[in-house]
């Protein structure tokens, strides 16, 4: 549910006239000291990284944090929180088929049959959202959804090439070097694109929002998720993570005054229903 509100507050923030550049520039500027700190805590008495794992970690901050998380927020200046996390949502679909073309890994009917579930939950939301705007409008949204598609394809390249590096390093030390990376890449980018000014002429409301970004949002989930895994395993932490859309529907309903259709309903049902098949198939 924290994870999910990360999408709450960026609608939220967008309010203010802020942009995506700067928005995640702050995110990441109150998440690095967290992340920082994770960091040096689980590195002590370990061996230092070799030159390939400086590599292996500037590689996975760059495409898990740092791209994953710009692609995600840019693309929620366009379309609803329902339908980005919806889409974000088929992550594990995108990691099957990465590890098809990648290392031919097998895949079963069950999941395929899981994955086009999913996939159709999603189009007939995406469907819904784009039979009532205009011409103008319907491309808009077709390219805020695109971006965050390329976001969860980003994050699943992410999960890919991430498997020998938590053996060598611990889930811990990585997520901490490659969201400090991340948090780094971000500023820079904001340091690049945007005049310093620029930071400072946002409404107070969005350095407060972006402090719980940072926090309630960022941080805290990515330590709960990991204490999860440990106490009750990784498939079982995932299934509890099916609450997600759910309780981002809700969060938008009430927060945001975003619309609560049949269609948002059965195209949530349908993308869940695809993810619990195609998990049981894996499984």
């Amino acid at each position: 549910m924290a994870f999910s509100g990360k999408a709450i507050i960026v609608k939220l923030a967008y309010r203010y006239g802020v942009d995506a550049v700067t928005l995640i520039m702050f995110r990441m500027l109150f998440a690095l000291p967290v992340f920082a700190v994770m960091a040096w805590w689980a590195s002590r008495g370990r061996a230092a990284l070799s030159r390939r794992d400086w590599l292996g970690v500037l590689w996975l901050g760059f495409t898990g944090y740092y791209l994953a998380s710009f692609l995600d927020f840019a693309g929620l200046a366009y379309i609803s929180a329902s339908l980005e996390r919806l889409i974000l949502y088929l992550n594990p679909t995108l990691v099957m088929l990465l590890g098809f073309v990648l290392y031919k890994r097998r895949i079963t009917a069950w999941q395929l049959a899981g994955t086009a579930i999913s996939y159709c939950g999603v189009a007939l939301v995406f469907g819904h959202e784009i039979t009532l705007q205009g011409i103008g409008e319907r491309a808009t949204t077709a390219w805020g959804a695109l971006l965050v598609f390329l976001s969860a394809v980003s994050y699943a390249v992410y999960l890919v090439y991430s498997g020998e590096m938590v053996k060598r390093l611990g889930s811990l030390r990585l997520v901490g070097l490659a969201s400090a990376v991340a948090c780094v890449l971000c500023i820079l980018q904001f340091l690049l694109l945007r005049p310093l000014n620029a930071a400072l002429a946002v409404a107070p409301e969005v350095v407060w929002l972006s402090v719980l970004n940072a926090t309630l949002c960022t941080v805290a989930p990515v330590l709960m998720v990991m204490m999860a895994i440990e106490r009750i395993g990784a498939s079982m932490a995932s299934q509890a993570g099916m609450v997600g859309p759910i309780s981002t529907i809700l969060m938008g309903v009430v927060i945001l005054g975003e619309p609560f259709t049949a269609w948002v309903v059965a195209g949530t049902v349908l993308v869940i229903a695809g993810i619990f098949v195609f998990s049981r198939a894996r499984a």
